[in-house]
């Protein structure tokens, strides 16, 4: 553990998901830079760890005229463990300009892997995971906010959200405004804690329950992507009268189609035949 920049996750709520390395890290490194250098030393405490190196602040506000001392200092063989509050460093948090700085030098980073809110909200939604995206925290300003999420209203993605109690109810209903008011949606709040709670629904229920409850914690909102349209009927008509014409077998083409676009075999082939007739009868 010489000479690099370590980005260690913390726990998001929890004590005891810190990861054994993690305490390692605090205990050993030669500077600890921390978003909060008095949150750092109660997780400390709590881990039972004596920070023995350096501790110092690194926010948003002085990240960077920080990063071109902490790449000097990890150049010069010491080892810089970076840590915010809670999960991810550089995720909504401080440590995407040290991690630039450092790859502009050629230092070496590496990262200490651990709880992520992100990961924790997205798997309990109970919304699809094989693609998704994270937003950040949703704009403060109706206006801005309204903008940024229509420009989200056809993405195809489960979208990922953080937001401030206070501003819940607000982004909830702008969600459903921009998004539909049917989207599902999931809230979860207070992960790994112990009043930790997943409210699952259309983004127009999420917004009404959290007018009624004022549900207090972090927030992480997941919201479904837009779902691809169907196509219509004629369209799957017109697709397999195609594919027929330019030699596929019938009940191929309308197989595959009928899959595709989530209709009945049976009546797709019905149409395809009525279709075909027709235009024969045309033809004649």
């Amino acid at each position: 553990m010489t000479g690099r920049i370590l980005l260690a996750a913390t726990p998001i709520g929890n004590a005891g998901d810190a990861s054994e390395r993690l305490k390692q890290a605090l205990s050993q490194a030669d500077v600890v830079a921390a978003e909060d250098t008095r949150r750092t030393r109660d997780l400390a405490r709590r881990l039972e760890v004596e920070i023995a190196g350096e501790l110092i602040a690194v926010h948003d506000h002085n990240e960077a005229d920080r990063a071109e001392r902490l790449v000097e200092r990890a150049a010069a063989g010491d080892t810089v463990v970076l840590v915010s509050d809670a999960g991810m460093p550089t995720v909504s948090d401080p440590g995407f300009r040290l991690v630039e700085a450092a790859v502009a030098a050629g230092v070496d980073v590496t990262v200490l892997p651990g709880p992520s809110a992100v990961l924790t909200a997205l798997a309990l939604s109970g919304l699809a995971t094989d693609r998704f995206c994270f937003e950040g925290f949703v704009p403060r300003k109706a206006g801005e906010r309204a903008r940024a999420l229509t420009a989200l209203a056809a993405e195809p993605r489960t979208m990922v959200f953080f937001e401030a109690p206070h501003r819940l109810e607000d982004s909830l209903e702008a969600m459903a405004a921009a998004l539909g008011a049917d989207r599902p949606a999931a809230v979860s709040r207070e992960l790994t804690k112990t009043y930790e709670q997943t409210k699952r629904g259309a983004l127009a229920e999420l917004a009404a329950w959290a007018r009624q409850e004022q549900p207090r914690g972090e927030m992480v909102i997941v919201v479904a992507g837009r779902p691809a349209s169907a196509p219509s009927v004629d369209t799957l008509v017109a697709e397999a009268l195609s594919r027929i014409e330019a030699g596929e077998r019938s009940k191929d083409a309308v197989a595959d189609l009928a899959q595709a676009g989530g209709v009945s075999r049976r009546d797709l082939y019905a149409a395809v035949l009525d279709a075909r007739s027709q235009s024969d009868g045309a033809r004649a």
